[in-house]
């Protein structure tokens, strides 16, 4: 990147940083901005930019965003809560994300063309895990139940490492198709448990250390906000180095340092967060210099339809299905179905499978992939606070037992803003 250029994205992040709130209360969110800007910077009349990132970098950048904010996110949710809902998790993982991506991967094989079964697969993979981020104005909102907010949340944490084995089988047998006629569950159900450890046991001990450290007065103040972004890296890598799911130790880690490091360690969570909403802002600028003209170009009506239905009846059908009897509402089924939206874990998936297949072979997912990633990013995004001021009231209470009122804010992504004093009047009815 030229010096230009780097002037120019300096300007924007901070044109953003000091515009956001009242950008964000017209429905206008970073990724839509930032897409719209790497787009129109790079392409058209308008185009001051030069620079052209490889689909390299744009992977590494929306990797190491989505290790940081899986990280910051499960750091300041409470296990005890959890466990009260662990059955609506188990519904929603156990369930619901399989039937999401069988019902992707079907739809895709009869509707896109040039696509077998593994790039049917791999498109229905790659678009079933959410990004609570693209919803943030319906995340900070506390006229939704913090029940509901903290379930889509935790879900969105969750399903990008449990996707991760289906989109490498996918990409295995769209190399190769004899590699993987039959794939084996327990390699995938392996990573899994690696992940999960290495997470905990990274996370865990870390946020111990953290704690005596800050207690005893060891730890410089201007080094212990590094240090627990170089920790979630840490148990990101270890997975890896395991052979194991590093998506899911990020967010396990975070869990296991949020319930060691106590108060202690919650301070420095929003040096984290800071870090992986500036990356994030690159990842969706980078985004749209290169994915989307591609995406667009030629845009056949079945991508076009595909896209349209994997925001809606691919996404909220396996989410009725999964709720059903769960003592939810039809309206807070809908609600949850509704908020799924697509971000940075299928940009990644994209740019694995570009790096994996080549330009050519991979070119049908991909122009699926961005077409659906660019369709979320403007429909969840301008829908967010509009849909929550409307039905958040109306989502069914908490049963008895399900938590009580002290349960804290959900933690919101920086992507956006922090629910304001003013923003905070409703009820907050679990």
């Amino acid at each position: 990147m030229s010096a230009p250029d780097l002037a120019l994205v300096a300007a924007l992040i901070f044109a953003w940083g000091a515009l956001s709130a009242r950008l964000e209360r017209s429905d206008v969110t970073a990724p839509i901005i930032f897409t719209a800007a790497g787009l129109l910077l790079t392409h058209g009349p308008l185009r001051v930019l030069s620079f052209s990132p490889s689909p390299g970098t744009i992977r590494g950048l929306a990797e190491a965003t989505l290790v940081l904010v899986l990280f910051a996110d499960a750091s300041r949710v409470d296990p005890r809560r959890l466990s009260a809902d662990w059955k609506l998790y188990a519904r929603l993982l156990g369930a619901g994300l399989p039937l999401t991506i069988g019902l992707g991967t079907l739809l895709a094989f009869v509707l896109l063309a040039h696509v077998d079964i593994w790039l049917a697969l791999l498109v229905g993979a790659a678009l079933a895990p959410t990004d609570a981020a693209l919803g943030a104005g319906m995340i900070v909102n506390p006229l939704v139940p913090e029940r509901i907010r903290r379930l889509i949340n935790v879900e969105s944490g969750l399903n990008d490492g449990i996707a991760t084995p289906f989109v490498t089988v996918a990409l295995a047998g769209a190399a190769t198709a004899e590699h993987v006629t039959s794939p084996s569950p327990l390699a995938a159900v392996g990573e899994l448990v690696i992940g999960l450890l290495a997470g905990a046991a990274v996370g865990g001990v870390g946020g111990l250390l953290v704690r005596l450290a800050r207690r005893h007065g060891w730890v410089a103040a201007e080094f212990a906000g590094p240090a627990v972004l170089a920790l979630a890296a840490c148990s990101y890598a270890t997975a890896l180095a395991l052979h194991g799911n590093g998506f899911i130790a990020a967010f396990i880690g975070g869990l296991a340092f949020g319930g060691t490091a106590g108060k202690r360690g919650e301070s420095l969570v929003p040096f984290v967060e800071d870090v992986g909403g500036l990356v994030s802002l690159l990842v969706w600028l980078a985004f749209g210099a290169v994915a989307v003209v591609p995406a667009f170009s030629g845009l056949p009506w079945q991508i076009a339809l595909y896209a349209v239905l994997s925001v809606t009846v691919i996404r909220m059908a396996p989410v009725a299905l999964a709720l059903t009897g769960s003592g939810l509402s039809w309206t807070a089924q809908a609600f949850i179905g509704w908020f799924g939206p697509r971000g940075l874990a299928s940009v990644v998936f994209g740019l694995l499978a570009l790096e994996e297949l080549g330009k050519a072979a991979a070119r049908p997912a991909l122009a699926a992939i961005g077409v659906t990633v660019v369709l979320s990013i403007i429909a969840h995004g301008i829908t967010a606070e509009p849909l929550a001021k409307r039905y958040g009231p109306r989502l069914s209470p908490t049963p008895p037992g399900a938590g009580a009122a002290t349960v804290p804010e959900v933690p919101a992504r920086r992507l956006t803003r922090k629910a304001s004093p003013a923003s905070q009047t409703g009820p907050d009815t679990r």
